[in-house]
């Protein structure tokens, strides 16, 4: 097919074609950005943590009695929650798990050069000097969590403190590279300032309570430190479908053994009611992006089938002259339809330049990363596609006018 006459026609028509232009570059720009955003916020909330997360129940409980020996109740509590049926097992840690915000962390460096170099950089980017997420518990934390051991041993029994820092750690994959690139973290002894604590262990992978940036999101320790405080929360490992009966019947028994005691109704969950929670806000923001995205896709098909039977009807005579002199429909049905991929197919040049320009601004205001290229095609596809679909309509409705009724129109 000669593009002279879609051209020739395009030039008549200057200001209903540049619309057509600006909306499609305007509908590529956004919608490149939009997806991206998506796929990053979709990334963020798949992020695993490393723990059986679909079976595992917590229940936070703070005792009110004074002068009771912490130790003493959770050891109490622990037994009663284990003698629940369908607890596997029950540890107790110092309110913090992964996703649920409520972080200690803690300066560790891989050797006291390290910590000199931090304190003559008065910070520790370049020193070598790591701030991971700690976390604490009763004995059997890894196993009850579901960390996947890869190097190493769990604690013992003697490894395990009441006061002051312990002796040894274990701690995750990431923290073991990133304090000891390329060299072997197990048995290294890392320094806090104060004390050398031992690597025994690496763990597979273990998130952070609260997300920073993906490079030190896996950044944990594990301490054998048992919780201090009367306020624990109780992690409770089950199968997946007797997480609410052993909820509700590990608080009361908490409650039997001791009334004295704070238990959140609130809190007493599911882990993955822990983690939706977290990404609640990711998640609203994942629906209205898309709708975003839709609803400017079905404004942009809008708009190209209502120009496009405009221009069916403007040319209905025209269209029957050239069925008259031997035009067949399927000539007519691919004058628009590459009359649309012209139209679209500028637009969409205009709109990778105005997507590169909107994720600039974006990248300064709102830290979002830079637009991958392979966007840009993938935003062509669907504005192509989006636009064959909008007059594939009307364009068969012209090639189905005959050439007699044709001719005869005003």
């Amino acid at each position: 097919m000669e593009l002279r006459p879609i051209l020739s026609t395009l030039r008549r028509h200057k200001l209903t074609a540049t619309l057509l232009v600006l909306q499609a570059a305007l509908t590529c720009a956004i919608v490149c950005n939009v997806v991206f955003m998506i796929a990053n916020r979709l990334q963020r909330i798949s992020v695993p943590t490393g723990i059986a997360e679909s079976e595992l129940s917590v229940i936070p409980s703070a005792s009110i009695e004074e002068g009771e020996n912490p130790q003493a109740r959770h050891a109490a509590d622990l037994a009663a929650l284990r003698g629940v049926r369908g607890v596997q097992s029950a540890v107790a840690v110092s309110y913090s798990l992964p996703l649920d915000r409520s972080e200690s962390s803690s300066g560790i460096c891989p050797s006291k050069q390290a910590l000199d170099r931090a304190m003559q950089l008065n910070t520790i980017e370049g020193s070598g000097c790591m701030q991971p997420a700690v976390y604490d518990g009763t004995p059997g934390l890894v196993g009850t969590l579901g960390l996947h051991l890869v190097a190493g041993r769990d604690f013992r029994p003697e490894d395990y403190v009441s006061q002051g820092k312990p002796a040894v750690a274990i701690v995750s994959r990431a923290l073991a590279q990133h304090l000891y690139p390329g060299k072997q973290a197990l048995g290294q002894s890392m320094y806090d300032g104060d004390n050398y604590i031992r690597i025994v262990g690496i763990v597979d992978r273990f998130l952070r309570p609260n997300l920073r940036s993906p490079g030190v999101d896996e950044d944990s320790m594990i301490w054998p430190q048992l919780p201090p405080g009367s306020g624990v929360l109780y992690v409770l490992r089950t199968a997946p479908g007797d997480r609410a009966r052993v909820l509700q019947e590990g608080s009361a028994e908490l409650l039997k053994l001791n009334a004295n005691r704070l238990i959140s109704a609130a809190r007493t969950q599911t882990y993955e009611e822990i983690r939706a929670a977290y990404f609640q806000r990711d998640t609203t923001m994942i629906g209205l992006l898309l709708a975003s995205a839709l609803g400017l896709l079905f404004v942009t098909a809008l708009g190209i089938t209502g120009l496009a039977n405009f221009w069916v009807q403007q040319r209905t005579r025209s269209i029957g002259i050239r069925r008259a002199i031997g035009a067949t429909r399927g000539d007519i049905l691919r004058y628009f339809q590459t009359e649309n991929f012209l139209i679209v197919g500028v637009g969409i040049a205009l709109g990778m330049l105005l997507a590169f320009l909107l994720n600039a601004e974006l990248m300064q205001h709102y830290e979002l990363a830079r637009l991958p290229l392979f966007y840009l095609p993938m935003g062509a596809l669907v504005l192509w596609g989006l636009g064959q679909l909008a007059v594939l309509g009307p364009a068969l409705r012209a090639a189905a006018v005959p050439p007699v009724v044709a001719t005869r129109s005003t």
